[in-house]
């Protein structure tokens, strides 16, 4: 009876009564092809792709466990295993040259790395095509664990948008969203001793805002002392001439700058917004402070009552007595501070000064 080859590794499978002589020999390369299979490395030079060989009965380069691609390659290519074959590669692609390499058999698919992509990947031919095993993303692990420090070595950390970070019990600590054209961002810089870190714009732009938004008529909260360099507060300007009844938003605006003269004496009504209450987006123990410029012409008027959330309210005017009359062919500014003394209930501090 003859002699006959391994399917995978081509090994020389010795048939009963040969090889006198020369079984030993037989014997010891068939044991070099096992330790190439297991734990063989080798360069292969892949310039315009290769086919690697599994010669029958002697040690060959697609045996080897571990193949280092090489070479500078000036397009896509292919590297080749016969079909049939059934074994397991890991496959480092040191090529150099933004182009893909694909690792298949003869006939079928196989495994490709993109023209960025210098990685290393374990993959496996199942005797028709090569199968990438992906144990080298951590995708591939379904719920993966860390037992040490995660380490970008020098990367970046890429979120899907909509996705967060999540906390011991699965919930949202922060959630990323993706701007298809960014090229803003915002920077975290820790401090050594006697300094502070720091959350700071960055990006593209020269001058870039940086933005805190709180859900609904929620606010940023800042514990402990504060210190600005400067500030900026938002300005809504009207062409409306003061009379009747007037609303104003603390939500929306800062100061309110009305443009045409005053038509007659009014009565301000100060609140959240049309939808919220001043009482239900303060606290008690907190203050608003708030401007409203209204022009005056020959004929002056002047802001004969107040009202919070539509209740009247009895200011307490500084000089001590609340104005009779406006200024005549002037801009009257007046200043309001509103302190939440309970539910509901509030103190007003108020002021009237003439700018001509």
């Amino acid at each position: 009876m003859a002699n006959s080859t391994s399917a995978s590794l081509k090994l020389t499978v010795q048939a009963t009564g040969e090889n006198s002589g020369t079984w030993g020999q037989i014997t010891n390369t068939n044991l070099l092809i096992l330790e190439q299979a297991i734990g063989g490395y080798q360069a292969v030079g892949i310039t315009s792709g290769a086919t690697l060989t599994f010669s029958n009965g002697a040690i060959s380069n697609g045996k080897n466990a571990v193949l280092k691609l090489t070479g500078t390659i000036g397009g896509a290519v292919n590297v080749t295993i016969p079909d049939s074959i059934e074994k397991t590669f890991i496959v480092d692609n040191a090529t150099t040259g933004a182009h893909t390499v694909t690792f298949k058999t003869t006939s079928g698919t196989g495994v490709t790395w993109s023209a960025s992509d210098k990685g290393t990947k374990m993959i496996y031919s199942d005797g028709t095509n090569v199968v990438d095993t992906a144990f080298t993303e951590l995708s591939s692990d379904f719920s993966p664990q860390l037992s040490g420090t995660l380490d970008a070595n020098g990367n970046n950390i890429i979120i899907d948008g909509g996705n967060s970070i999540l906390d011991e019990s699965s919930n949202e600590q922060i959630k990323f969203v993706t701007t298809g054209s960014a090229v803003n961002e915002f920077t975290l810089t820790n401090a050594a001793t006697g300094n502070a870190p720091s959350i700071a714009a960055t990006g593209g732009d020269s001058n870039i805002d940086l933005t805190l938004t709180p859900k609904g008529v929620g606010r940023a909260t800042f514990n402990g002392q504060g210190k600005i360099q400067s500030v900026a507060e938002k300005v809504t300007t009207s062409a409306t001439a003061a009379t009747g009844t007037l609303t104003y938003d603390v939500l929306t605006q800062a100061v309110l700058n009305y443009t045409s003269n005053a038509a007659a004496n009014w009565t301000l009504n100060i609140r959240g917004d049309g939808s919220n209450s001043l009482d239900s987006i303060m606290d008690t123990g907190e203050s608003v402070t708030i401007a409203h410029l209204v022009p005056q012409g020959g004929t002056a008027y002047y802001n004969s009552a107040v009202q919070v959330d539509g209740s009247s309210i009895t200011p307490e005017w500084q000089g001590g007595a609340a104005p009779t009359a406006g200024n005549t062919n002037s801009i009257d500014v007046y200043t309001y501070t509103i302190i939440k003394t309970g539910s509901a209930t509030f103190t007003a501090l108020a002021s009237l000064t003439q700018f001509a």
